[in-house]
């Protein structure tokens, strides 16, 4: 992906079949499914790529376990097959990843078991290892570090786990061989319409500072929990609540897990679920639950919410982590669909809901990361029934997603001991994947400030030197990417 080359593209095309408002999950699979189905596109990204929830999520590829007890049958249907399809499209991202669920009375070892019998039976196939029961001995061996008094064993289980920005950049390479259009900060600020009904939109490249007058009939809303900031540009009366519920993730060390098990906590002391699952040579606990009254696009975590996965994932392991032991912090911002404003986020379905307005705009919000490939194929299918353009069915449960890590020399030097980022993959990024600020190549081209915010700290001077060569850019620009990283960071400190 070459910016520059794009913005050409979209001068010497102004009028396009479908245009795409945001570059998360929804967004991108929108400009996916669209654009291989042959027609064309063009996506406009306000800030990077996956920038918000897409990038905060707690990298798994699930059919949601706690759904199964809420009774949403459909839900975890859907998004067991959803976990299937991604696995088989994009192996070298979708893994399979193990769960213990430590039990310390029998009953629950059998009504937790009972319960991913289900889960298995759903699935349906044999992608995924099948869940079994297993005694304390075999328990220890998965997990060294799980408490280990009173254990009575328990129960494994096997989901998917992702790289969920890296996956969103990915989809996007895929969605741009289709012949799609994408840029990055690129901001809609204006609807264009004709007789009451959209025509376009007017679009801001902040970068280089020009307005873009662009043309379509159909032009899809999948900007999440900033879902209602375009849809008020569409005068909208929105019945439906967006109710933004945040979730925070702990970063730590891996010896605090000391296998490649996960550990699932399936009630928390607010009755919620609770992951510590390895990641990256990293170990992620999470998540929390916890409505915000206004969207950020930098989410800021507090200690209460801190305290409680803290407290809560102590009562698991032999030897727990406490604050001093925490790496990093990174927040996501749920959108959930809400009847009403007193609706609970924990009770909320992470279903997702197709909006069309008068005018012709289509929003899609909710849902979650699994579901993404079915979300955009239903909103493009929705889309074509209200034009003239001729119907082509989907493609994307056959369509690989392309590797855009495939052709990086790993046996180069890293500029860090703690995670792999050497000099040659911050070029890629700025050439080939349109990195254009220093958060961009430390936040979601590579993930290092998810992985420990202090070493991030350290080699962002480094980073950002090879990036303004890259850039041909000068002192001034470089300090003023340090400051606004440092800024970034001090949003994340623990």
């Amino acid at each position: 992906m070459n910016r520059a080359l794009n913005i050409k593209l979209l001068n010497n095309k102004k009028k396009f079949d479908f245009i795409v408002i945001g570059g998360g999950a929804s967004g991108l699979g929108c400009a996916l499914d669209a654009s291989s189905r042959g027609y064309s596109v063009i996506l406009l990204e306000k800030f990077d790529f996956c920038k918000g929830t897409s990038s905060r999520s707690t990298k798994l590829i699930h059919g949601g376990v706690r759904y199964l007890e809420k009774g949403q049958i459909s839900l975890v249907y859907e998004a067991l097959k959803e976990r299937d399809i991604l696995k088989k499209n994009a192996p070298h991202l979708v893994k399979q990843v193990g769960f213990l669920i430590p039990v310390y009375n029998y009953f629950l070892k059998f009504y937790y078991f009972f319960g991913l019998k289900i889960y298995d039976f759903i699935s349906g196939n044999l992608s995924f290892e099948k869940s079994r029961t297993v005694n304390k001995k075999n328990a220890i061996e998965l997990v060294p570090n799980v408490d280990k008094e009173q254990l009575k064993g328990g129960v494994v289980y096997f989901d998917g786990q992702f790289d969920d920005s890296r996956l969103g950049i990915d989809i996007a390479l895929t969605s741009e061989f289709n012949k799609a259009i994408l840029l990055n900060y690129m901001s809609v600020e204006s609807l264009i319409k004709e007789n009451g009904k959209l025509k376009g939109v007017v679009a801001y490249d902040t970068i280089n500072n020009n307005d873009f007058s662009i043309y379509s009939e159909n032009v899809i809303n999948a900007t999440g929990v900033f879902s209602k900031s375009i849809m008020d540009l569409d005068s909208n009366k929105l019945k439906t609540v967006i109710k933004p519920s945040q979730g925070v993730h702990l970063v730590v060390d891996k010896s605090f897990l000391n296998g490649n098990f996960g550990i699932l906590v399936p009630k928390t002391s607010d009755g919620r679920v609770l992951f510590a699952v390895p990641w990256l040579d990293h170990v992620i606990i999470g998540t929390t639950d916890n409505v915000v009254d206004k969207p950020s696009f930098n989410p800021e975590s507090t200690q209460k919410e801190i305290n409680f996965i803290l407290e809560n994932i102590k009562n698991y392991l032999e030897i727990y982590p406490t604050k001093k032991d925490i790496k990093s912090v990174f927040v996501g911002l749920r959108p959930l669909v809400a009847n009403n404003s007193s609706s609970k986020s924990k009770d909320l379905s992470r279903k997702h809901k197709i909006i069309v307005s008068e005018s012709g705009m289509v929003s899609i919000i909710g849902g979650k990361w699994t579901t993404y490939r079915r979300m955009a194929e239903n909103v493009i299918d929705l889309a074509l029934k209200k034009t003239k353009l001729s119907f082509v069915k989907s493609k994307t449960s056959n369509l690989k997603i392309k590797n855009g890590l495939i052709d990086i020399d790993f046996s180069k030097e890293s500029l860090s001991n703690d995670f792999f980022l050497s000099k040659e993959m911050i070029i890629h990024f700025v050439n080939n994947e349109m990195a254009l600020n220093l958060d961009d190549i430390m936040s979601r081209r590579s993930r290092c400030l998810f992985l420990n915010i202090k070493e991030s700290i350290r080699i962002a001077p480094k980073v950002v030197e090879i990036m303004s060569n890259e850039l041909s850019k000068n002192e001034v620009w470089i300090n003023e990417q340090l400051k606004s990283f440092y800024n970034l960071t001090n949003i994340n400190k623990i």
